[in-house]
């Protein structure tokens, strides 16, 4: 039972709302869209339910904790810098990705043609294989906000282990 403390699941979920006159982000990457996502950093909703998945498992607190959204030093801020900054110090405590499943609902823009950046993306950042990230896109079939295409939705789960 000693390794039990070895082994860690997290769960993330984030939402941003559609902003005119922003880049979408999502995974690290630019996704072509008439819209990006309104928040304090790049609102980059998938690295941010990425990084509560991984702080959670961890038993770290959430985004927020670490990247306060009413603190001047982290507006406009890059998503993959604040994944990279709490991911080195995890690694540095010998963690490392077994595997993560992150999910993105969203009704537009299609995804299907940007997954596989996204998932080497996630690789780069997380320092693990490709292959051990999955991200899947799905629609609320046109039902609430999300539907009605006024934003977006991301899940993360990850499992994490370190070495005793």
């Amino acid at each position: 039972m000693d390794n039990i403390n070895n082994i860690r699941v997290g769960f993330g979920i984030d939402t941003h709302a559609f902003e005119a006159g922003r880049k979408l982000m999502l995974g690290g990457v630019h996704i072509p869209h008439t819209h990006g996502l309104k928040g304090h950093s790049d609102a980059d909703a998938l690295l941010h339910a990425t990084i509560d998945a991984i702080l959670g498992a961890t038993g770290r607190g959430d985004i927020g904790c670490y990247f306060p959204d009413d603190s001047p030093e982290w507006k406009d801020a890059d998503s993959s810098n604040l994944l990279t900054t709490v991911w080195q110090d995890l690694r540095d405590q010998g963690w490392y990705i077994v595997n993560l499943d992150a999910t993105v609902i969203t009704e537009a823009p299609r995804l299907r043609a940007y997954i596989d950046k996204i998932r080497e993306n996630l690789g780069r950042l997380l320092c693990c294989n490709a292959d051990v990230c999955n991200v899947k896109a799905t629609t609320s079939e046109r039902l609430g906000f999300i539907g009605k295409g006024e934003g977006i939705t991301a899940h993360c789960v990850v499992l994490l282990s370190r070495d005793s």
